[in-house]
This record gives structure tokens, sequence and C-alpha cells, in this order.
């Protein structure tokens, strides 16, 4: 069966109809060809496909499209306008936060969220609230201190 969902995806009014059961990341992915948010798991347990939902991190493969209806989302390629880098983007590339890159844009939108919510965050606390998302290649020490110097650079102290 299907549904019609509307919601904003990096600021542009979406409209389509869907089966009920397709997944938000599917949606953001096929629907919407915004694919830099990727697949990691279908499980929720990698958060590679982490994703903004009205403000806040979630892994967009543990909601349906239609739960998502009437929200605001911002994807990785929403995060910074005019074909810039987002500081925290600007970090992981400086510091070397990324090898293979597939769990980068999940890392870099959970890490703006942890930002958002302790605008200095010590390495433990990164770490800490990074365990949702895993990375295969970097051992996550470049991850953190990318996270760190993105953290300064977001200050609105800076």
């Amino acid at each position: 069966m299907s549904i019609q969902v509307s919601m904003i995806i990096n600021g542009q009014s979406v409209q389509h109809e869907v089966e009920e059961r397709t997944l938000l990341v599917n949606f953001i992915r096929d629907t919407c060809r915004l694919t830099g948010t990727h697949i990691g798991c279908d499980t929720a347990q990698c958060g590679a496909c982490t994703i903004h939902l009205n403000g806040r991190a979630i892994k967009s493969c543990s909601i349906l499209a239609m739960q998502a209806e009437g929200a605001t989302i911002t994807t990785i390629e929403g995060i910074s306008p005019d074909d810039q880098l987002h500081p925290m983007q600007e970090a992981f590339k400086t510091h070397h936060g990324l090898q293979c890159g597939y769990c980068t844009p999940g890392m870099i939108m959970s890490a703006i969220d942890l930002v958002n919510n302790f605008p200095n965050p010590s390495k433990e606390l990164i770490r800490e609230q990074l365990d949702g998302n895993l990375c295969r290649c970097t051992g996550y020490h470049n991850i953190v201190i990318a996270i760190q110097e993105g953290a300064k650079v977001m200050s609105p102290t800076n």
C-alpha cells in the first residue's frame, strides 16, 4: 500500500508517494536521490545513515519515511550552503578523520549534534557519544581530534 509523505529536506519541500514500509534512509537515497546518507547495516548499529530530524541526530534506517511526515530533515548534503565545507567537514579533512569515507557522513552528522549539545566536548565524551557510529578504518583517534577541532570552530565564542 502506498502513502503520500511530505517533509522539508535540506530546506526544500519534498512530497512523494511511497510504500508504507519504506525506510527513511531509502526514501532519502532512492526517492530524493541524496546519496550522501549511507546504508551500512540496516539495523541501526553502524550510524552510517545518521541524519538530523527536527534538529536531532537519528539513524535513518531505524524509522519509516511515513514517521517523518512533516519533519525537517538535514542530510550531509544540507549542512553547509554554497558548496563550502561545514567546519566539522573541514576538521575531518584537516585532521585525517577519515580513510575509506563510508562512515564519514554519519560521523559528521553525529559530531555536529554532539557539539550542538556539548560545545566543548572532552575526548572521553566524544568517544562515549560516538558509541553508535562504527568506523572500520581509523581507530577513532583522528576522528576524536577532528571533532574537538570542529567544536572549536563551531563555538559561538570563536
